[in-house]
């Protein structure tokens, strides 16, 4: 009995230190921030984790950084969020996959005194103390003005979006699409389809495109993946000629922007959006005032200059 007893009572010390139960701090005795993006299977993730472990180290606070492996797997999200609840951290980043379905979950970290700082995607409601984020809509706005430009402001183009739910996917098209409705008549957007951020779905979504559009101009990709499979299918189909406006970055935009497969892209500043939401996180938890809406910035890259050191700061491979 007496050697269950130390056995058990052994066991029940591991839990505790593994988890958080001590007012969010992990065993190394830090303010512990749990960190939920959208996937792992970006760049662009890897390059927003390292703008977080930058932060976490200066600021000297524990995180953990996880993500779906797929940018479609809502409920993976969702069941990672309840995993980290339940570790009870002191503060939570979160990327919105379904800026809904997250809802009742966030709503329970807030009534648990947990701060919220959303990032890259914005949450519906007021849960989130601060967004960091790239303001899509300006950011996409400024993708349709390039593609105006190159394709002489007239002729068909279509859009291959990440997804219809989260908000950056509904704000990236609808900044894009907007911006060539107000302002050039004479362009027609002739599809839309989605792959969910994946480049094979992408691929045959651009394809099925080009396909059933033979005077098509131009085509939109509104993320890596979007944009990685837009540029495979005109090089798979050999349609050159069609000018692809990308978004974010990677090594193969960068080299399809070189080789003059992609045109441009616009690109987030990925390390920063990692680095304002554990800072944004640390402050709500030092009892500072945080910004609502924390913008990082955008940029439009191509040819022309891709080797300026402004743009080389905010690329990633």
């Amino acid at each position: 009995m007496l050697l269950f007893s130390i056995i058990l009572s052994a066991c029940s010390s591991d839990e505790t230190s593994s988890g958080n139960s001590d007012g969010g701090k992990k065993q190394d005795g830090k303010p512990y921030i749990a960190i939920i993006s959208k996937g792992f299977q970006h760049q662009f993730w890897q390059a927003v984790k390292q703008g977080a472990d930058k932060a976490a180290k200066e600021f000297d606070v524990t995180i953990t950084f996880e993500g779906p492996e797929s940018e479609s797997q809502v409920d993976k999200q969702i069941e990672m969020l309840r995993a980290v609840l339940d570790k009870k951290p002191a503060a939570l980043g979160f990327a919105a996959l379904d800026s809904q379905a997250s809802v009742p979950l966030l709503q329970e970290a807030k009534d648990k005194k947990i701060p919220v700082i959303a990032f890259d995607s914005g949450v519906e409601g007021d849960i989130p103390l601060a967004t960091a984020a790239t303001d899509s809509r300006a950011a996409a706005a400024l993708a349709a003005d390039k593609m105006a430009e190159l394709i002489g402001q007239k002729g068909e183009i279509a859009v291959v979006a990440h997804d219809q739910v989260s908000k950056t996917g509904i704000e990236r098209r609808d900044g894009f699409v907007d911006r060539i409705k107000e302002k050039y008549p004479d362009i027609k957007i002739v599809d839309i389809q989605y792959g969910g951020g994946d480049h094979l779905k992408s691929t045959d979504a651009a394809k099925a495109i080009m396909q059933a559009h033979p005077n098509l101009k131009g085509i939109f990709g509104t993320n890596e993946g979007s944009a990685i499979g837009v540029v495979n299918a005109v090089s798979e189909l050999n349609k050159k000629d069609i000018v692809v406006i990308g978004f974010d970055s990677g090594k193969q935009q960068i080299d399809a922007i070189k080789s003059g497969l992609m045109a441009g892209a616009i690109t987030q500043n990925p390390i920063g959006i990692g680095y304002e939401t554990v800072k944004a996180a640390v402050d709500a938890l030092n009892g500072k005032k945080v910004e609502k809406n924390i913008d990082t910035g955008f940029f439009y890259y191509d040819k022309s200059n891709i080797d300026d050191e402004e743009i080389k700061a905010v690329l990633y491979e």
